[in-house]
């Protein structure tokens, strides 16, 4: 199920701004180019940013994605029909005929987004089957041991964003419930032109590097390669994992 800041369309429509540095895809379109990837399924695709920054490279590009306030943005932005977008998760896409793609993502925050263990074996096997023989499902996950959710507190994370067309929004989170593995936070944004105050809870599961090179391996995907993330060393891992050819 999509978090509520992607459902709902005020709070999709100013998910991008309110986040602007997106240095952390750097990293995925680097692989992408490594691979020699000419067709890419975009797990969780939500407004489109790294979709479409594949698509800027002449790259086959699917998005999928269940929130459709985030693909009603992703829609709607220049260039968007050079990428299939579907709405649905990952068990959405079409597998007759295969669809065969060289490269599957679940970027930032999408895979701890899936808490469900049923949901998750799904996710893993349905990008297992879009992919082709010595294709690649990448993404990433917080190391649960550094608790990065102790910093996720409104005098760490406050700020105030000037957003064209909605003002300036005060935006920040807070910790509602920490249940190992699983953390719900609350982001408020507070509009200032409006007066209106809008919160989304999100819930995350922390998975360890052995427990998702398990599932990976019970999918079918090859011991995966793990790395750390550019954006946030030591914080993260980043799994690459490999179909056999």
């Amino acid at each position: 199920m999509a978090n509520e800041i992607f459902r709902d369309h005020r709070l999709a429509a100013i998910y991008d701004p309110l986040h602007p540095d997106r240095s952390d895809l750097d990293a995925y379109l680097a692989m992408a180019t490594t691979f020699g990837a000419r067709r890419v399924l975009d797990i969780g695709c939500g407004t489109g940013v790294f979709a479409l920054l594949l698509a800027d490279r002449g790259i086959e590009v699917t998005g999928v994605d269940p929130a459709r306030a985030s693909l009603d943005v992703a829609r709607a932005k220049p260039g968007a029909d050079r990428v299939r977008w579907i709405h649905g998760d990952a068990t959405a896409v079409p597998t007759s005929p295969p669809p065969e793609f060289d490269l599957a993502t679940m970027t930032a925050n999408v895979a701890q987004q899936i808490t469900s263990s049923t949901e998750w074996t799904a996710t893993l096997r349905a990008a297992r089957d879009a992919l082709r023989p010595g294709g690649r499902l990448v993404f990433e996950t917080r190391d649960p041991a550094r608790r990065g959710w102790e910093s996720w507190t409104r005098a760490e994370s406050y700020e105030v964003v000037d957003v064209p067309g909605a003002g300036e929004i005060e935006n920040w989170f807070d910790v509602l419930a920490v249940e190992e593995p699983l953390v719900t936070f609350r982001h408020t944004c507070v509009f200032r032109t409006s007066g209106a105050v809008l919160t989304s809870d999100s819930t995350l599961r922390f998975r360890t590097r052995d427990e998702v090179a398990t599932d990976l391996l019970a999918a079918g995907f090859r011991t995966p390669e793990v790395r750390d993330a550019p954006d946030r060393p030591g914080r993260e891992f980043v799994f690459v994992a490999e179909l056999p050819a």
